[in-house]
């Protein structure tokens, strides 16, 4: 067992290095971003992966690059990404540390071109994230962060300004929303933060956007009441995390990640204002966002 001191000596190295490799991951992303936007704008061809999910030339582009850069960038760091190849939970529950991709997040905001998917890349560090990137190719802007730095956008200037949840509700709260996903779990919600609060106004987004929303306090809550995957949130509970918010499960509890042999998420909430227990408007009613 090692020894607290050099526990320590451990995380401070770490510390520094998240804290260089951050820049090279923002322009990795933005990379990405441009090699999707190349494919956005031609006729693209659209399949369907063993999940019956779909999957474009886009997707495998942008994980080509980025899985390379990040190898170059860190060889002794595995990397796990929707895209590449499937790895048993007997061989990455080993891992301390690695990457975690979603190359295109919001393939099905890509394929009807509403331009709201994103770039995420996550660093994984003993179950929880300690770098997030996203970016949005479209907007041509960033959502980053590394733990204990804050949180930042920076736009397509490269003008970059730290960022805050909003830490208290106003009376009448603003939920990021999906706009093709009301299922009656959501319907069900919605309708008891309507009953507690002076209204609701729902703004609709696509991708890990919604989190980010959360993250520059344009939102108070974004609630997912069905199935996301462990690439699909771990990039934004940085970011949200850095920015003074909370992503956790419907019991409260902050996500981890690389626990189980399952990649799917819990149904889950991401929010600014901790004082209130979000749990405590869920309906017994079940169902997806």
């Amino acid at each position: 067992m090692q020894s607290t001191a050099t526990q320590q000596e451990l995380a401070t190295e770490l510390q520094d290095s998240i804290r260089t490799w951050l820049p090279e991951v923002i322009e990795l992303a933005r990379l990405a971003g441009q090699t999707i936007l190349k494919i956005y704008e031609t006729d693209f061809h659209v399949n369907n992966k063993k999940d019956n999910t779909p999957v474009t030339c886009a997707d495998l582009a942008a994980n080509e690059l980025i899985v390379s850069r990040l190898s170059e960038l860190t060889p002794q760091i595995p990397i796990l990404s929707e895209e590449s190849v499937e790895i048993p939970f007997e061989q990455r529950r080993l891992w301390e540390t690695y990457w975690l991709v979603d190359p295109l997040d919001g393939t099905r905001a890509f394929i009807d071109r509403t331009g709201e998917f994103s770039v995420n890349i996550a660093l994984i560090h003993r179950h929880q994230p300690v770098i997030g990137v996203i970016y949005s190719p479209v907007k041509q802007c960033s959502f980053y962060a590394c733990k204990d730095s804050g949180a930042f956008y920076l736009d397509k200037d490269n003008v970059a300004r730290n960022i805050r949840v909003r830490s208290q509700c106003p009376k009448k709260i603003v939920v990021a929303g999906t706009l093709k996903s009301r299922s009656n779990a959501l319907l069900a919600y919605l309708d008891n933060l309507e009953k507690a609060f002076n209204g609701v106004d729902i703004r609709f987004m696509g991708s890990s956007l919604k989190s980010c929303m959360v993250a520059e306090g344009e939102a108070d809550l974004y609630v997912r009441l069905g199935p996301t995957s462990e690439w699909d949130t771990a990039a934004a509970q940085c970011i949200v995390e850095e920015a003074g918010g909370l992503i956790t499960d419907t019991r409260m509890n902050r996500l981890t990640y690389n626990v189980r042999e399952s990649l799917l998420n819990p149904n889950l909430f991401v929010f600014g204002d901790k004082s209130i227990h979000w749990d405590e408007f869920l309906a017994d009613v079940s169902g997806s966002f």
